[in-house]
């Protein structure tokens, strides 16, 4: 499956906050399943859609945040300041590119999950189907992360 084409929009929980993000590079959507992103969303997983920095245009009172992965990379979210949703973060090994939060999409309905990262800690009762492309944890770097979701790994 390739990455969703043309425009997409979305915004906060509020309607604050909206965003377009242009037709530009994209990754597939993918569904983490860490338990940070489980902490983050107090949801089971969380969706996100890697993109390139520049093809996104937030509109409203936007606020950033920063905090230190366990990795050691330093991540700033960006997200709406009166409602506190999380839009996107940025990751400083990896400059130029986001990870756009997929259910601020507004018709992140329409996304199709490419793969699952961090299964590992998956919650137990997040039924996958069998075809599901996988990873036990992440890949270690920022080729192997678009091998996997490019399916040329």
């Amino acid at each position: 499956m390739s990455p969703p084409h043309g425009e997409l929009t979305g915004g906060c929980n509020c309607g604050a906050v909206r965003y377009r993000l242009a037709q530009g590079m994209r990754l597939p959507p993918y569904a983490c399943h860490c338990t940070d992103c489980q902490t983050r969303t107090g949801s089971a997983f969380s969706e996100h859609m890697l993109f390139a920095e520049r093809d996104i245009t937030l509109e409203g009172p936007v606020k950033a945040g920063t905090m230190v992965q366990p990795s050691g990379a330093v991540s700033t979210i960006h997200g709406c300041e009166t409602c506190l949703a999380r839009i996107y973060a940025t990751n400083d090994r990896n400059p130029g590119f986001g990870s756009l939060r997929c259910g601020t999409l507004d018709n992140s309905a329409l996304l199709e999950i490419h793969a699952h990262f961090w299964v590992a800690s998956k919650q137990p009762w997040i039924i996958l189907p069998p075809e599901a492309k996988t990873h036990q944890t992440q890949p270690d770097t920022s080729s192997g992360w678009v091998a996997f979701l490019t399916g040329t790994d």
